[in-house]
């Protein structure tokens, strides 16, 4: 049995991934692994809505018993994603769409090599810098570390499939939601559609042979 597509988006801190995923997730049925993280909760941020907020000690013990489909340090914090509920999703024929860092993103292509990777890009550093001002949920020096990420991270895009600019939101949006729709497309997922395109009614094919024979006697053969 097929199982589902396994649609990975990550890209620099404050590039507007959330963002895009809340808008995606409106009108794309898929199911969204939930992250797991040491970082406290930004302003209206839920425990168990935006992420999993947990300990450093309780992160490191789930590392120990290898419950993470993949995990990783950005900064000063742990980010991970749960090993179970994304296969058991995927198992269910479901989509699945993960929001993770950098590094974490590549390690699920090493472990999942089918996994979809797309890069979501600034238009600029400086409007990236802008936005993390303007977010105003970190301090000067953590800022200064995220945009020296950033650059070290926008030099990898050529090892990801699929690179998008968030530029304007709604093209953003649209352009992630294009490439949902064509990877659905794909030949090898299509085979069930392919088969039933090969197959015949037989109570449809019963009403054809009628409207035949009828076209037939009013002597529409051959014209």
């Amino acid at each position: 049995m097929p199982r589902g597509n396994l649609f990975v988006m990550t890209g620099a801190s404050g590039v507007g991934k959330g963002t895009i995923r809340g808008r995606l997730l409106e009108y794309h049925r898929m199911y969204y692994s939930i992250s797991m993280t040491t970082r406290p909760p930004r302003p209206g941020e839920r425990h168990g809505v935006d992420y999993y907020f947990v300990s450093k000690a309780e992160f490191e013990s789930k590392i120990a018993q290898n419950g993470f489909l993949e995990w990783a340090q950005y900064v000063d914090d742990y980010y991970g994603t749960p090993r179970e509920p994304v296969e058991e999703a995927l198992n269910r024929e479901q989509d699945v769409l993960l929001e993770i860092e950098v590094q974490g993103a590549l390690q699920v292509k090493q472990t999942m090599p089918e996994a979809i990777l797309v890069f979501i890009i600034p238009p600029s550093l400086s409007e990236l810098r802008r936005r993390l001002l303007v977010r105003g949920t970190d301090s000067l020096s953590k800022i200064a570390k995220r945009l020296q990420r950033a650059q070290e991270e926008i030099r990898m895009a050529d090892r990801f499939k699929y690179v998008l600019v968030n530029d304007q939101l709604d093209k953003a949006v649209s352009d992630f939601a294009a490439i949902i729709q064509a990877e659905r497309l794909l030949q090898p997922r299509m085979t069930e559609a392919i088969a039933r395109a090969l197959s015949k009614d037989p109570a449809l094919e019963s009403e054809l042979d009628e409207l035949e024979r009828i076209r037939r006697a009013a002597g529409e053969v051959g014209k």
